[in-house]
């Protein structure tokens, strides 16, 4: 467990790597290219570029990152849609020594009427439907 001051200054450095860098998404780009750039600029540092929770910034992280090629497998063969997208904005649904940034302003714009799974629709930034469908395209 991290402690003192010491273990503070380390998870800050932590959060700071997996922080996103500010950055102009051209709003006509193809919406699978930009959950990829998205994904790379989001997650890769801390999930690696494959997804397998082995980022640069993962060494040392408690908990360590997700292998995100897994949560359906973890899920009973299910991608939980509105789970997905709800961590990646910001809510960690009790998840309170989750290190994960908060990415929900960065994904203020656009929103589409977005299916999150058991027939339910709702209003959903475009981009993070488009990254919580790449995701989900990349399961094992």
């Amino acid at each position: 467990m991290i402690s003192g001051l010491a273990g503070a200054a380390a998870m800050a450095l932590m959060v700071a790597a997996c922080s996103p860098e500010p950055r102009d998404l051209d709003a006509a780009m193809d919406p699978e290219e930009g959950a990829r750039m998205d994904f790379v600029n989001l997650c890769s540092d801390c999930h690696g570029p494959g997804g397998k929770g082995d980022g640069r910034a993962a060494p040392g992280m408690v908990p360590p990152p997700a292998d995100l090629t897994t949560i359906s497998a973890r899920n009973g063969g299910v991608f939980p849609k509105a789970q997905v997208a709800g961590h990646i904005y910001g809510h960690t649904m009790g998840r309170s020594d989750s290190p994960m940034p908060q990415f929900g302003d960065l994904f203020a714009g656009p929103e589409i009427m977005y299916e999150t799974g058991k027939g339910q629709v709702t209003p959903t930034p475009a981009r993070l439907a488009a990254l919580t469908d790449y995701l989900a395209e990349n399961q094992e």
